[in-house]
């Protein structure tokens, strides 16, 4: 007796080309969703790295040169300390003249705030140290509100392709407040002497701005401005020499 097989028939689903271009641009977007992924987590946090010492370095020149014009060069040692003594000429203490040193302080923290809003956005023609920064940085880049472009290249790092690659631009936006004071140093100086040391700190918080990725960093910066030898014999109270004055804070508007 002849068994009878029956044979299956299996039909081939065709994929219908709509349904093949929807899932390539899945595939697509997936993939970019990924790469993108990639350089934010693993890329991006070390060329962040190299942007925030090229915004140090940038803003630093904007503290020193404010620093320089509104203090540095009006500060009168004479009239910056207060020093009491005797009819003998012993010296009883010594204070600071914290009126005088908050007037200029005041000016070189409002200077700061301004210069750095208009290098945010790019108004460089405005900017009061032109000189200084037109002389290491890219005039055209800076009117765009670029501070540094970076080769991409330098992730390999090789020196062969630290200058290739695509050039990543640096931005950077003043976001907390400009807060400045006055701190000194006394120390002794051979005998009978003393030395003191003043000192104007700035602290600003700025955002470092790449493509796709940006982050806070702060920025302290401490200038010396002015020394002042005690001679004699050395005295026992200096006033509010031994701390920092009140911090001086403006408002980033």
């Amino acid at each position: 007796m002849n068994r009878i097989r029956l044979k299956r028939k299996f039909k081939l689903t065709k994929i219908k080309p709509i349904n093949l271009i929807a899932i390539f641009i899945v595939a697509i977007l997936l993939g970019i969703y990924f790469v993108f992924g990639y350089i934010k987590e693993r890329i991006m946090p070390s060329i962040f790295k190299y942007g925030a010492l090229e915004a140090k370095k940038f803003s630093s020149i904007i503290i020193n040169d404010a620093i320089d014009k509104y203090i540095s060069e009006k500060v009168d040692i004479e009239n910056l300390f207060i020093i009491a003594s005797t009819n003998e000429g012993e010296i009883t203490s010594v204070d600071f003249n914290t009126s005088l040193i908050n007037q200029y302080l005041t000016n070189a923290t409002k200077s700061i705030q301004k210069n750095l809003k208009y290098i945010e956005t790019g108004d460089i023609q405005k900017v009061e140290y032109q000189a200084d920064l037109l002389e290491n940085y890219d005039e055209k880049a800076l009117k765009n509100g670029i501070i540094y472009y970076l080769n991409s290249g330098f992730i390999f790092n090789n020196p062969i392709f630290s200058n290739f690659g695509m050039q990543i631009p640096i931005k950077i936006s003043l976001t907390g407040d400009v807060i400045s004071n006055i701190s000194t140093e006394v120390t002794n100086y051979g005998i009978n002497n003393a030395l003191i040391k003043v000192y104007v700190n700035i602290e600003i918080t700025e955002q470092v701005i790449l493509p796709y990725y940006d982050k806070e960093i702060k920025i302290n910066n401490q200038v010396p401005i002015a020394l002042k030898l005690i001679t004699g014999t050395v005295p026992s109270y200096y006033g509010n020499l031994n701390t920092a004055t009140p911090s001086l804070t403006l408002p980033n508007n």
